[in-house]
């Protein structure tokens, strides 16, 4: 049996998932994210600065995942506030959809990244499936590029669904989707 915020081992991949101290290990975070989500090193200094800072908010936890003491993956969020950066711009979008109500009593993800050599082996799943498990909020919400993709694909198997496409960030080449799911996630 796994608990909120305990570390365990998944056997078949020899990869520990487990509680993250973000702010310590926020440059090998990074670096993950740099190579799942492709940024370069103006990207991932501006980055460096907002993880530094959300990690700092009320109820703000990260969860790695590891094999042979190197993070191959990681997820952070937060229970949502309508004040924070993210809410402010997703807010009419989900106003023009009638799903705002979404932006109260949730959960964000705010970040999940998996190093590409370990994608497609259930990392980013356990990850996903274990910060929420943990959460007392009712409902997740989270944004992805509003693309078809492997991570969409898992957010829906997920039952996460979409709440508003085509939501355009400052300073973001693409659109994004919002989507939410209720707590906890759908299991296979």
């Amino acid at each position: 049996m796994r608990l909120p915020g305990h570390a365990h081992r998944r056997q078949a991949d020899d990869i520990v998932i487990g509680p993250l101290d973000l702010s310590a290990r926020v440059d090998e975070a990074l670096a993950v994210q740099a190579v799942a989500f492709g940024l370069g090193p103006d990207e991932v200094a501006v980055r460096r600065q907002i993880v530094l800072r959300h990690m700092t908010y009320p109820g703000a936890r990260a969860l790695g995942a590891t094999t042979a003491g190197s993070l191959v993956g990681f997820v952070y969020g937060m229970p949502n506030d309508r004040n924070h950066w993210w809410s402010t711009v997703v807010e009419p979008y989900l106003r023009a959809q009638g799903h705002d109500r979404w932006l109260d009593d949730s959960f964000v993800i705010t970040e999940l990244h998996v190093h590409p050599r370990y994608q497609n082996r259930g990392v980013g799943r356990s990850l996903i499936t274990t910060i929420t498990d943990g959460a007392v909020e009712p409902r997740s919400i989270l944004s992805a590029i509003d693309v078809d993709s492997p991570a969409r694909g898992l957010y829906h198997s997920l039952g996460y669904e979409d709440l508003a496409r085509q939501v355009l960030f400052p300073s973001a080449p693409k659109p994004y989707a919002v989507m939410g799911a209720p707590l906890p996630l759908r299991r296979r």
